[in-house]
């Protein structure tokens, strides 16, 4: 239920209606999300730097993908979303989950860089746009800046589990140097 509020309340501010959340309406959905970029950058390269090389084969159980793909996951999504929300070309990558660390690494701080960039150009007053995502699933720019942000906090969350089962603590889990 709660998820679901936040939900709302973030759709609701991405899109400038009033009255979607306690503090709807008091900060545009583009700075929401632009805000979140560095946050996330600076976690999800700082998890992906962690994970020791000989591990992003790791999967924590055979069905599921490994560590590499979720990095080469992390750059995939990020260019795509941060396009298709931009109306830019995302860059054309070329990577696969078997990749080198420092290949995925860099893939993932290109994307980041490319999203930055990209969403700098975007601004409220064409976020109720719309668009066709996933394949014919219409969109608009809010809400797939919604779906961004909750992509963020799913993939970062992900790169902590595979962390800690690997007895590395997560970057937002270091103690304060």
């Amino acid at each position: 239920m709660a998820a679901r509020q936040r939900v709302r309340a973030a759709s609701g501010r991405a899109s400038g209606k009033r009255g979607a959340g306690p503090d709807a309406g008091s900060e545009s959905g583009e700075r929401v999300v632009k805000a979140g970029v560095a946050r996330y950058e600076k976690n999800m390269v700082a998890a992906a730097e962690a994970m020791p090389a000989e591990k992003y084969g790791f999967k924590p159980s055979p069905e599921m993908n490994s560590y590499g793909h979720l990095m080469m996951h992390i750059a995939q999504s990020n260019n795509t979303f941060c396009s298709k929300i931009s109306g830019q070309t995302a860059p054309d990558v070329k990577i696969a989950d078997t990749d080198a660390k420092g290949k995925l690494v860099a893939a993932v701080k290109d994307s980041f860089a490319f999203c930055t960039a990209a969403l700098a150009k975007v601004d409220d007053s064409k976020l109720g746009e719309q668009f066709m995502f996933f394949g014919n699933r219409p969109i608009s720019r809010g809400g797939a800046l919604v779906a961004l942000g909750g992509g963020w906090t799913d993939h970062y969350a992900t790169q902590a589990i595979y962390l800690r089962l690997n007895g590395i603590l997560p970057p937002t889990a270091q103690p304060a140097k």
